[in-house]
């Protein structure tokens, strides 16, 4: 063992090891081994890991669904981009959406989209709006051809 790996096993016994945040001893927020998030932050690096890591969670999530690799590339992104934003339980609540969206009826289901708590939510509309959009039209944004 050379003197870095020495190092970093020493380091990792006297931090500990924490995959969720946590405030230390003197109330700051860390997360992993010991990393200061409030001086510290984290880099790009780790922004664009946990970003990828949150899309292949989100994809995973959306292939539960027996329709999910049916729909086109735009509304697979809607799908992701919404479990992506609350979660597989919230998004399963949208029942409705769900059934038509299985059922091929992408007008209906874009229709409960804007019948939700979720895109009331959304003050601006700009996220939820498009959404809908693409739930609709099964076609992506101009701006993200």
């Amino acid at each position: 063992m050379n003197d870095d790996d020495k190092l970093e096993k020493l380091l990792a016994e006297d931090e500990g090891k924490r995959l969720k945040m946590y405030q230390d001893t003197k109330g700051i927020w860390t997360v992993g081994i010991g990393h200061n998030l409030e001086e510290k932050g984290i880099s790009d690096a780790v922004c664009s890991l946990m970003f990828q890591e949150d899309i292949d969670d989100a994809r995973k999530d959306a292939e539960k669904f027996s329709w999910y690799s049916r729909l086109n590339s735009a509304r697979r992104a809607v799908i992701l981009n919404m479990i992506f934003n609350m979660g597989l339980t919230r998004f399963s609540g949208f029942k409705k959406t769900i059934e038509y969206i299985d059922q091929g009826l992408y007008l209906s289901a874009s229709k409960e989209m804007k019948d939700s708590k979720w895109y009331r939510e959304d003050v601006a509309n700009s996220r939820s709006d498009r959404l809908a959009e693409m739930m609709r039209t099964g076609t992506w944004p101009e701006n993200f051809s």
